[in-house]
């Protein structure tokens, strides 16, 4: 391989260190010679280690591997994991780790593994992937190149994790949500854009102002606490038929960027949601609650109306589940600013690459963490996380795997308690995995994500929705992915660019002032929202917005050329 910057010296460096004190440890020698593989393939060594892992997503049912995946995992690859999850804002940890050089033997890191890449923190897994890893070569196959750092740079840093391998997605995460016996007194109308969406929270709260215990019910509720203030402002682009790209709008022809918020048909939707908080429908604590605060109050089954990914509100909902409050649970509808626009939510990306885990290059034993990493990329590790025990979790019927009625109410009585215990959801994320709809070889299909498992998780609310819609599945309702055209640069919100980037100084500086102006604009009276959200455009144009678009533009075409095999 080419060798590239200052940032190759110093990975080189740091793993010719390593292999004075590591057996195996390589990010650019052969790893099978110069050491002794021991008969049975495990690498450095067949006894039991504890790898050290840090994520920035949160993982609140995280059981330390005691749950019975997690136990299973370790009896197959004799690892465990001494887990951290961010706490905050995981770009301020990353950072310091950069900064002090004190990582983990694994890191889930985002747009910010550039900091760990620069200071060469983190191992080019190239020849570990083709040497100790057959699953996860398998899974990616040409999909390999997307999973390079960057035209400059076509190292490997990362096992892609958070993109599945042809996916063929079944349920919508973003959008807007609707408890079901809010849209069952509306009498199931077309609920298509935001006036839609509005009339039906309007009317049901006009009727309901307090909830069977005398608590006002909520209209509206957004989670802005910290990083969350993205899921509130990632709806100007779903809402006016943009696909996330992060923090950019992508011209999908030319690849040129704009930092979406100058988009004109954006600021609509923001002046819809200042309309909201003028006529009391959005929550007035949106901007100052905590993301505990939020959850509980979708939990107690008062808010009638989420604009939130299901991820982030999934805990909340499960607890109402629990309750067997189950019309007040959310069913998903693809609103938009008005029906010149389509919901993006099914706009393929095809595989992105980009997010995913690392190995350190301070990591006690990357062998052992590529072959982990490969077993959960196997088809007995996909089977394992994405189904549990079979017997326990799931049965084999018929040749069909399949979660019996008694579990699947088990699993919604006992809700994150189960998922704690058994482990399900909690390593999805952890390597490279097939995505919704991909059948294994025995015929079944790798997640329950699927059209016929998944009616059965349908509460009777939830099933007498769909019906009234004359529908199978929530995603029926949306825009199919044929509908749009190819994304040639996948998504442009997870290629990771150098810690001194224009692109991410300048970053940082338009988070401040979004972060500041968009809030403002939302709680200010309608009569104010336009000058303020002029300054806001002004305030970004003089704080650089176009020199940023312009820098990261260029990694977006450069990606374009990487992924069509052109060279720098």
């Amino acid at each position: 391989m080419k060798m590239h910057s200052k940032r190759t010296a110093v990975s080189l460096l740091a793993a010719a260190l390593l292999l004075g004190q590591l057996v195996g440890c390589s990010g650019g020698s052969k790893s099978g010679e110069g050491h002794g593989a021991n008969p049975a393939g495990s690498g450095s060594g067949a006894g039991p280690v504890t790898l050290t892992y840090f994520s920035e997503d949160a993982s609140s049912n995280w059981n330390n591997m005691q749950d019975r995946i997690g136990k299973v995992i370790t009896e197959k690859t004799g690892v465990t994991l001494d887990a951290e999850f961010a706490v905050g804002d995981p770009v301020q940890k990353v950072s310091i780790m950069a900064a002090t050089g004190e990582v983990p033997d694994l890191i889930a890191a985002k747009a910010d593994l550039g900091k760990l890449v620069d200071v060469g923190a983190v191992l080019d897994l190239t020849d570990l992937i083709e040497e100790h890893a057959p699953n996860i070569k398998k899974m990616l196959g040409d999909k390999m190149v997307r999973a390079k750092y960057s035209l400059e740079d076509p190292a490997i840093y990362a096992i892609p994790t958070w993109s599945a391998v042809d996916e063929r997605k079944l349920k919508p995460d973003y959008g807007f949500q609707l408890q079901h016996r809010v849209v069952k007194e509306a009498g199931y109308p077309e609920i298509r854009t935001v006036q839609d969406y509005e009339k039906v929270i309007k009317d049901y709260l006009a009727k309901h102002p307090t909830d069977e215990n005398g608590n006002k019910n909520i209209g509206l509720t957004l989670n802005a606490d910290d990083w969350h203030m993205y899921q509130v402002t990632n709806m100007g682009f779903f809402t006016t038929g943009a696909p996330d790209d992060g923090e950019y709008f992508v011209d999908q022809e030319t690849f040129d960027v704009t930092y979406h918020f100058r988009r004109p048909e954006e600021r609509e939707y923001f002046r819809w949601l200042n309309h909201m908080n003028d006529i009391g429908l959005l929550d007035k604590e949106s901007f100052v609650q905590k993301t505990d605060q939020f959850k509980a109050k979708v939990a107690s089954g008062r808010v009638l109306g989420l604009i939130d990914p299901a991820w982030d509100y999934g805990e909340a909902q499960q607890a109402l589940k629990s309750a067997g409050k189950f019309d007040q649970t959310y069913g998903h509808y693809p609103v938009t600013m008005s029906k010149e626009y389509k919901d993006t939510s099914f706009w393929p990306a095809g595989f992105d690459g980009g997010y995913g885990i690392a190995i350190s290059s301070k990591c006690k034993d990357p062998v052992k963490a590529i072959k982990f990493l490969d077993y959960l990329a196997s088809e007995e590790g996909q089977i394992l996380i994405n189904w549990g025990i079979e017997g326990t979790d799931y049965i084999v019927k018929d040749g069909k795997r399949i979660v019996p009625p008694e579990v699947q109410q088990k699993m919604d009585k006992e809700g994150n308690t189960y998922l704690k215990e058994s482990g399900l959801g909690l390593y999805w994320n952890l390597t490279v995995h097939y995505g919704d709809g991909i059948k294994d070889s025995t015929g079944n299909y790798f997640t329950k994500n699927n059209n016929e498992l998944l009616a059965a998780t349908y509460s009777e609310p939830e099933k007498e929705a769909l019906a009234a819609y004359k529908i199978e599945h929530w995603r029926d309702l949306f825009p199919k992915e044929e509908e749009f055209p190819e994304r040639k640069a996948g998504a442009a919100y997870n290629i990771a660019l150098p810690s001194d980037n224009i692109a991410n100084i300048l970053g940082a500086k338009m988070k401040d002032v979004t972060w500041k102006r968009i809030p403002e604009a939302i709680m200010a009276k309608p009569e104010q929202f336009d000058k303020i959200w002029d300054d806001y455009m002004a305030e970004l144009e003089k704080a650089g917005v176009e020199e940023m678009e312009e820098a990261y533009g260029q990694f977006v075409k450069d990606r374009v050329k990487l992924w069509n095999g052109e060279s720098k």
